[in-house]
């Protein structure tokens, strides 16, 4: 079997930026079985006494998750905040339009904010900007941020929570530019609608960053217009501007599905540069960084969801969007991945879309069954772990090949990261070649001392390999195919593989080992 090559050159003090750690934040939708039947099932043997699944909970800290997006997504454009707070007993049951579900609200605000402090995150709120607007935004922020002494505020602290949430981060609604969005708006519509809320929010809590909506997909007819537009209003009153994108290997076509991380690359510079002409624009000091809160592969069920939506609507949590993953699905997920550090000096916060059950890296067996993980679980897992410090900007060296739809797609992507505090240096790679290994030589002479701790791997001969309950057809393994030598540090990247290559400075290494 042929072999390619690779070569990259590591420094300590080429730095491109720290990771803000909510990079690794996800997302909870009303919709499907993410909440009941997902975070939340009352009567299950490993539910608490609030009705959580203390299983889920557990696989959730694995992946050290430290923001949650809520409650939507498309839900939140016709989401009335009021019926999900106060007695149980008393909540409404809903026309849940996004999905056409019936939503019971026995999950709220409230709850979910519990729920997050369990899980050790911290919650990301969208406000309803398709069917409501200014007034309703600033009295669910009234509700969780202000202490007390005023209707909404002593209407939480009745509720029983004494002290403030203190939610610092907002979203100002959702894919609003999306015809099937609920309110849908025009780009002005929006931007003067945002603008608004944004000044209204900023007066009762000047703390709170805010996120306006950006396109909700590449491809979009209005992109990049409809970013340059909405900033025009919103810029000097949010802080990020939101990014959507999902793939899927739709034409089983796994060598281009494989590139389609250089596609939101590409869509991420493209926003960066709109934002940067519009700071030109308005002479303006302050750069508008990037929540890229809504991606992940989604292609598998799609005609199953459709089926549901069309002919078996108003179900309470019905098994909608249940993408089973595959091990090609993950090796998308890790460049998705490597795709977002690379860009950390302007991309800010990142959620993958979902958490629980609807296209999630962990699944809940229908009827009280257990939780298990996905493909995808491990690469954010590693990334997540490991990928917290600083950016390194490496110069990389590397065989490109192309594809249906791409041209020069480099048959390695890695991208590393260090963290000095404990004296560590990760790279993540992705060998994207379907038929070849890749020998990397990777130059790390500028960190003296330091050696190798451990190469994990995440491969299978089988693209479509999955996993299931009480099964792991694809799980990571360590393996002993790097070597290190005089700072040189030389290994295998066997073909379609995720690659976590660990560094540390050997007298840690020592004392870790004692």
């Amino acid at each position: 079997m042929a072999i390619k090559k690779a070569k990259m050159v590591l420094d300590k003090d080429y730095k491109m930026a720290a990771v803000d750690e909510r990079i690794y934040g996800s997302f909870i939708e009303h919709l499907g079985r993410a909440v009941y039947d997902g975070i939340y099932q009352p009567g299950h043997p490993l539910s608490d006494e609030k009705g959580f699944r203390k299983d889920v909970m557990e696989l959730v800290k694995e992946l050290q998750v430290p923001i949650i997006r809520y409650p939507g997504g498309n839900f939140v454009s016709n989401f009335f905040w009021e019926d999900s707070v106060g007695p149980v007993a008393e909540r409404p049951k809903r026309l849940e339009l996004a999905w056409r579900s019936l939503e019971k609200n026995e999950v709220g605000l409230n709850e979910f904010v519990g729920w997050t402090r369990e899980v050790n995150s911290d919650v990301m709120m969208a406000v309803n900007l398709g069917t409501r607007g200014i007034a309703d935004a600033c009295n669910i922020l009234e509700y969780c941020n202000h202490p007390g002494g005023t209707k909404y505020s002593d209407l939480r602290i009745r509720h029983g929570f004494k002290e403030p949430h203190n939610i610092k981060t907002w979203c100002l609604g959702n894919e609003m530019d999306g015809s099937w969005q609920i309110g849908h708006k025009t780009m002005e519509e929006y931007g003067r609608l945002a603008e608004e809320t944004a000044k209204a929010m900023k007066l009762i809590d000047p703390g709170i960053e805010l996120v306006s909506c950006g396109s909700s997909a590449y491809d979009m007819p209005t992109f990049p217009k409809w970013e340059a537009v909405t900033l025009s209003y919103t810029y000097d009153y949010v802080e990020y501007i939101s990014m959507h994108q999902y793939y899927g290997n739709r034409n089983d076509d796994s060598l281009d599905f494989l590139a389609m991380s250089d596609d939101m690359d590409q869509f991420i510079r493209t926003v960066i540069a709109t934002c940067d002409y519009v700071k030109a624009k308005k002479r303006s000091k302050k750069n508008i960084n990037i929540s890229f809160d809504e991606w992940n592969v989604w292609f598998h069920s799609n005609a199953a969801d459709d089926d549901i939506t069309k002919n078996h609507p108003w179900q309470v949590a019905p098994p909608m969007l249940e993408d089973i993953y595959t091990f090609e699905d993950a090796l998308l997920v890790g460049l998705m991945l490597i795709t977002l550090l690379k860009h950390a000096d302007r991309v800010k916060m990142a959620c993958l879309a979902q958490l629980i059950n609807v296209i999630a890296p962990i699944i809940t067996e229908a009827d009280g069954g257990g939780a298990w993980k996905q493909t995808i679980f491990y690469p954010f897992m590693h990334a997540s772990r490991y990928g917290r410090g600083v950016v390194l900007l490496p110069v990389i060296h590397t065989t490109k090949h192309d594809t249906a739809k791409h041209e020069a797609v480099s048959d390695m992507e890695a991208v590393a990261v260090c963290n000095e505090e404990k004296e560590e240096v990760t790279i993540f790679a992705v060998n994207r070649t379907l038929t070849e290994d890749v020998e990397l030589t990777a130059d790390l002479r500028s960190f003296e001392g330091y050696e190798l701790i451990e190469h994990i791997v995440l491969e299978h001969e089988d693209l479509k390999a999955v996993n299931g309950y009480g099964f792991e057809g694809v799980a990571p393994r360590k393996v002993k195919q790097c070597t290190m030598s005089d700072g040189i540090l030389t290994g295998i990247l066997h073909k379609a593989s995720w690659n976590v290559i660990r560094l540390g400075k050997k007298i840690r290494i020592i004392k870790e080992k004692d």
